[in-house]
Parts: C-alpha cells; structure tokens; sequence
C-alpha cells in the first residue's frame, strides 16, 4: 500500500478552475473521471497500490463507461471502490484531491499543452540522468548477455531452488503464476505474503534479476508443456529442473564479468 503524505496529492479543483473557472471546475473533473481511458488508468494505479481496492465495483463502471446515462463523481468512486488515490474535501479549502501521479494523468487530459511539456521534461530528465550516471546499457542489452551465457556453470547455491518435494508435486495449485512461483521460489505467493508480513508488495518484487529472466523463460516453457499436454503436477517438476539449471548457468562468475563489460 502507498504512503503519501499531504504533499502527494495536488487539488485537481484549483486545476479545473485554470481551465474553465470556478463554476465549470467540478463538471469538468466529473466529465473526466466517466471517461473509460480516465477509469482504466485510475483502476490500474489502485490495483497497484491499494490491497482493498474493490475491483468488482470498478469492473461494473468500466463496463458502463460510455453510455450516455453513466454518471459518476469522485465521491461515488470513492466510496464504492475504496480507491486511495482521489478523496474529497469539505469545507472553505475543500474540493477534489489527487496523488500526484493522478493529477498529472488529470493535467495531460484536460491540457495538450501541459502533456507536452510533461514528454519534454521527462526525456530530459533522462537524458540527464544518462550523461551524469554515464549508463551505457539497456535492458535489452542485459538480458541478452545473461541468455548468452545460459550453458555456463553454476555458483551461488542460495539462489538455487531446491528441489521439488513430493508434497509439493501433488498440490493442485490455483492458478499457473503460482505453479511457477513454486518452481522457481519454492513457495507460494500466499505462503510468501504470510512469511514475510512486514514487507510490502510480492515475491516477485524481492526478486533478483536473474530471477526475473528464469520467470520469462519459465513461462515460455510452460506454454509450450501444456500444449503437450502434461498435467500439472509433471509439469512442475519440468519447471523446477529447467529453472535449478538456468540459476546455476546465471550465476557464474563469467556472467557477472559479462554484465559489467
């Protein structure tokens, strides 16, 4: 979950008044919060942020968005999803608040111009951060050195998985990400989450990068053994073996020179 203080969230009153002045400022956030795009944006910032967000009254808008009786205000939307990201404001300062990150979606909706000059800012940050961090590498660069390097040999035992147990072979798992996650982690999201109480987001959050790049190659793998038709329970075992392999030809000290050439 987010922790904003008060300086995060900007009035988004105060921006509409720029716009249209003080008598159009609230028709102007409402015409924007119904907009289907405006929905999707806001529902993907609360998924990613707020654990209580009620995703089944944001489906029900987003289903609705568009058609010419469908009326919604930040206060419904509020109330209705438990959304964190916007609240209301009584009173002689009050009017519609919203993290900073919202406000700029706001911002670039209602004024081209400002989009613009967001864009602009942004490369330039960028190209600032570039010159003085002096990074000559992209992702892609990265990931394809590591996959070079994929039949190399192994170092680095704790981020090896273990393998897998006959308990956890026979498991019917929920849902195919946790399939990997037990592949890869040994564990599930749910047993993860309960483990580690004091930490914020997911097990994939905390994992290295290469981690990560077994996880693509995992799913790959995945997609291909069921089109084969394997049951679960042997496909698990296939992804627990290809991902001990792939973590110990990643972590060689080869690889490691690699990256940093």
């Amino acid at each position: 979950m987010i922790t904003s203080g008060d300086n995060d969230f900007i009035c988004l009153t105060d921006i509409a008044k720029t716009r249209e002045g003080d008598s159009r400022a609230a028709d102007i956030i409402k015409n924007w919060i119904r907009n289907r795009a405006t929905l999707e944006f806001l529902g993907t910032w609360e998924q990613l942020y707020n654990p209580e967000f009620k995703v089944v009254k944001f489906d029900h808008f987003k289903m609705n968005a568009g058609l010419p009786s469908f009326v919604l205000s930040p206060g419904t939307w509020v109330e209705e999803t438990k959304a964190i990201g916007i609240y209301v404001k009584k009173g002689k300062y009050g009017g519609t608040y919203a993290h900073k990150d919202i406000a700029f979606e706001f911002c670039s909706a209602i004024n081209p111009v400002f989009k613009l000059f967001l864009i602009k800012e942004f490369q330039r940050l960028k190209a600032e951060e570039s010159k003085h961090s002096q990074l000559q590498w992209s992702l892609q660069r990265t990931i394809s050195k590591i996959n070079y390097c994929i039949h190399t040999d192994a170092i680095k035992e704790s981020l090896i998985p273990k393998e897998i147990t006959r308990r956890q072979a026979g498991i019917v798992y929920a849902s195919e990400a946790d399939l990997l996650n037990v592949a890869l982690f040994g564990t599930t999201a749910k047993e993860w989450r309960e483990a580690n109480a004091d930490k914020s987001g997911n097990i994939r959050d905390y994992a290295t990068l290469e981690q990560l790049v077994v996880l693509s190659n995992m799913e790959s793998i995945n997609a291909l053994l069921i089109q084969q038709g394997l049951s679960q329970s042997d496909r698990l075992i296939q992804l627990n073996k290809a991902a001990i392999t792939q973590m110990r030809s990643l972590l060689t000290n080869s690889v490691r020179k690699k990256l940093t050439e």
